[in-house]
């Protein structure tokens, strides 16, 4: 049987699982595909799990449905979540990811607990709007090529600095425990910044006040908030390189959005 996974939470905050050494139902709560929802135990983890058929695709629902489930245990428990299209085949290979790597994934939820997520969004205009050039092919060599290069690179250092300008006037003004910034350039020719601050859960009312008082403030800037949110960016970063299977693909395009790091931006 194969197993899809949501996330893994602390055996504890479940007391189904007190007694129990097989998947547990966890009651009311139905995940991809429409599937019951499960507790599996692994020595001091739960793993959040619904059974899945190898031949159902996953879609844009299935995405939100992923999400979801996660959220309903992050009020229960510190989770890790995991990627969206993340299959054990059976049994064996699902205790295999966890035993190998229960030292490391007992740490995150450690360094984790009582933290959550919140993101924002910024939008602002582009410094260099107006100023593109005429693109140039490679075989138009000469003085006219290598100005255009220059110019370009030019442009996007501009736009690194404006980037990183803002985001410290971000961290300035909320002091997140961590965060992970990224921007990109929008097709209305706007930069967009994609900002995710880690907090402690107890600070979650002070930082959208926080918030509030700063979006009237940033004439110049549009600005929307979105959280409290299972810490998504921090366990992908705490669980680099952990032996996990891969995601399924094909990923819909609307579960996963593609953004450059600030030190990238084109």
């Amino acid at each position: 049987m194969a197993w899809y996974a949501y996330c893994i939470g602390e055996k504890q905050a479940f007391p189904e699982l007190a007694r129990h050494r097989k998947p547990v139902p966890l009651e009311s709560v139905h995940g991809v595909s429409g599937n019951q929802v499960f507790l599996y135990p692994a020595s001091d983890l739960a793993v959040i799990v619904s059974e899945h058929n190898p031949a159902d695709a996953l879609n844009q629902k299935s995405g939100v449905d992923h999400a979801r489930v996660i959220a309903d245990c992050f009020k229960h428990s510190t989770v890790l979540p995991f990627r969206f299209g993340t299959i054990f085949n059976d049994d064996e290979s699902l205790r295999k990811s966890i035993r190998s790597n229960q030292r490391q994934f007992l740490g995150n939820i450690e360094k984790l607990r009582g933290k959550t997520e919140m993101h924002l969004k910024i939008l602002v205009d582009d410094c260099c709007c107006g100023r593109e050039l005429a693109q140039l092919s490679a075989d138009k060599v000469g003085r006219e090529y290598l100005t255009n290069l220059r110019e370009t690179a030019t442009r996007q250092r501009e736009r690194q600095t404006r980037a990183r300008a803002v985001s410290f006037q971000m961290h300035r003004l909320f002091m997140p425990l961590d965060e992970e910034v990224s921007c990109r350039l929008t097709d209305t020719g706007k930069m967009a910044l994609d900002i995710a601050h880690l907090i402690d859960r107890k600070y979650v009312e002070r930082y959208q006040n926080k918030f509030t008082s700063t979006s009237a403030i940033m004439k110049d800037c549009q600005m929307q908030l979105s959280g409290p949110w299972p810490p998504y960016h921090f366990v992908h970063r705490l669980t680099r390189g952990a032996h996990l299977p891969h995601p399924q693909e094909p990923v819909p395009a609307a579960a996963t959005a593609t953004v450059q790091p600030v030190a990238a931006m084109i």
